[in-house]
C-alpha cells in the first residue's frame, strides 16, 4: 500500500535498465558512459548553445542516437562529443533567431558568464579531442595531467623510457593544440 515510488526514469535510464531486472553487458556500458560523461557533455553543449534546457535535450538526443548505433561505434565517447557538436550546430542553424537572441541578451564578451561558457566549450572540445586520440597517447596525457605524475612515474607505469614518455606527450599535446586551433580556440583565454 505505501510502497516506495520509483523515481521517474529519464530516456537514457530507460536504455540502461531493462524491465527484466538483469542488465546486458552492452547496456551496462552505455549506462556507465552516461554516468561518467553526462556532466562534461552538458557543459560542452551549454557552451555551444548557451541555454541549459536546450543543452539537456541535445545531450539526451546524442545518447539516444548512440543507443541506436551502439554495436557499430568503436569510440563511443568521441562519437558522443562529435554527435553533440553536430546536433548543437544544427540546432543553431535551424533557429537563427534563437542564436541572435542569445547574442543580444548575453553580457559582453568580457562578462564572467561568457568566460565560463567559453571555458566550458573549450573543456568539452579537449575531451572530444582526447576521446579521438589513440588510447596509448590518451593514457599518457591522463597520467601526466589528471594523475599529476612525473615522467619517471609514467615511465614505470607504462614501461616506456622516460625520453619516449616526453616525446610522445609532446606530440600528443601538439595534436591537442592543433585540434583546438582548428576548432577556433586560440590562446589561453578560450
Amino acid at each position: 500500500m505505501f510502497g516506495r515510488v520509483p523515481p521517474r526514469p529519464s530516456a537514457v535510464s530507460n536504455l540502461a535498465v531493462p524491465l527484466t531486472g538483469a542488465m546486458k553487458p552492452e547496456t551496462q556500458s552505455i549506462a556507465a558512459l552516461f554516468e561518467s560523461e553526462e556532466s562534461g557533455l552538458l557543459q560542452f553543449a551549454i557552451g555551444l548553445v548557451g541555454r541549459r534546457m536546450v543543452a539537456e535535450e541535445l545531450v539526451q538526443e546524442a545518447f539516444l542516437r548512440l543507443h541506436q548505433v551502439w554495436a557499430e561505434v568503436e569510440n563511443p565517447k568521441g562519437w558522443l562529443y562529435r554527435s553533440l557538436r553536430n546536433l548543437a550546430l544544427n540546432h543553431l542553424r535551424d533557429r537563427p533567431q534563437e542564436a541572435q537572441l542569445n547574442e543580444e541578451t548575453t553580457p559582453s564578451d568580457e562578462g564572467p558568464l561568457n568566460e565560463w561558457l567559453g571555458r566550458s566549450e573549450a573543456v568539452g572540445m579537449v575531451r572530444l579531442l582526447l576521446a579521438e586520440m589513440p588510447e596509448e597517447d590518451r593514457t599518457l596525457v591522463e597520467l601526466k595531467y589528471r594523475d599529476d605524475l612525473k615522467y619517471q612515474e609514467i615511465s614505470r607505469r607504462t614501461g616506456l623510457s622516460v625520453g619516449n614518455v616526453g616525446y610522445r606527450l609532446h606530440h600528443a599535446l601538439k595534436e591537442l593544440a592543433d585540434g583546438l586551433r582548428r576548432a577556433g580556440f586560440e590562446g589561453s583565454g578560450g
